[in-house]
């Protein structure tokens, strides 16, 4: 197993912390598509407490709480569920990485979390892959 606990390194651990999802099984999915380049967008609903703006970093932890990667925030739109487009679905990185796929994985994400509508607002988020935690470099775009 090794040791469990990897600390944040010390420029970044003035950031925010974040993990994906609703559960430590997605939480893993979800930050291991994001390290391989897969997920460069997610949303949440419009009064998600963890509200970013362009710039800012976050540090994302897996689902044990393990710091994995560091994204950037470098747009943030507002849209509701039933508008968001294919192009923005496939950034997401999720399954099949289709509009079909996308609407039925939020529509049964949000409705675990008792949130879900087709007219709810989005919060949608793209972000850049800034740094990964592991024994691997990041590979160079």
């Amino acid at each position: 197993m090794g040791d469990m606990s990897k600390p944040v390194p010390e420029r970044y651990r003035h950031l925010r912390t974040f993990a994906f999802g609703d559960g430590p099984a997605l939480a893993d999915e979800l930050v291991e598509l994001v390290i391989k380049g897969a997920k460069t967008a997610t949303c949440s609903t419009e009064d998600e407490p963890n509200t970013s703006s362009p710039g800012e970093q976050w540090v994302v932890l897996d689902g044990s709480g393990e710091p994995r990667c560091v994204i950037e925030s470098t747009e943030i739109t507002y849209r509701r569920y039933n508008e968001v487009e294919a192009d923005f679905a496939y950034e997401e990185g999720e399954g099949d990485r289709s509009l079909a796929y996308w609407r039925d994985a939020h529509r049964n994400y949000f409705g675990r979390l008792g949130r879900f509508s087709e007219d709810m607002m989005l919060m949608c988020e793209r972000f850049r892959l800034v740094e990964v935690f592991d024994d691997r470099e990041p590979e160079k775009a």
